[in-house]
């Protein structure tokens, strides 16, 4: 597996990520979907990593900042195929290490309560991160290690 910055150009990156909105829209209040769309992600100052096996895109996830020396995890997303092969979990370890490299204290998220994030809270749970609790999403936040 090879995780790289992306351009968002690969038709493959931009169908997962355009899945990945319109599931979360299909499945979440209006209010509790925080996902950024292809315009968001290309924003100046939001860099996006992809997963890759080959030429086969496995997942994805990004970081901003969003205030000097915090930033903010989004759009992690790991295709139907790939799941339980520890995409996840690499994405967002190289995130992390970025996020540390660039000086960043905190890096925070938000994602849904509702069984259907119960593997994504679980995932951050195990690095880390911590519920801040919201009722129709759980905001986490960690301190990144030095």
């Amino acid at each position: 597996m090879r995780i790289t910055l992306d351009d968002l150009t690969d038709p493959a990156v931009v169908a997962l990520l355009e899945g990945h909105v319109s599931q979360l829209r299909s499945i979440s209040p209006p209010e509790s979907t925080h996902a950024l769309d292809l315009d968001g992600l290309r924003a100046p100052g939001v860099r996006v990593w992809v997963a890759r096996d080959g030429e086969a895109v496995l997942g994805c996830g990004a970081l901003t900042e969003v205030r000097p020396g915090h930033g903010e995890l989004k759009s992690m997303r790991t295709t139907p195929d790939a799941r339980r092969r520890g995409v996840a979990r690499a994405v967002l370890g190289e995130i992390l290490a970025e996020a540390r490299r660039s000086g960043l204290a905190r890096v925070s998220l938000e994602t849904g309560s509702d069984d259907f994030f119960a593997p994504a809270r679980a995932l951050y749970a195990a690095h880390g991160f911590t519920e801040c609790g919201r009722s129709a999403a759980i905001a986490s936040t960690r301190t990144a290690p030095s």
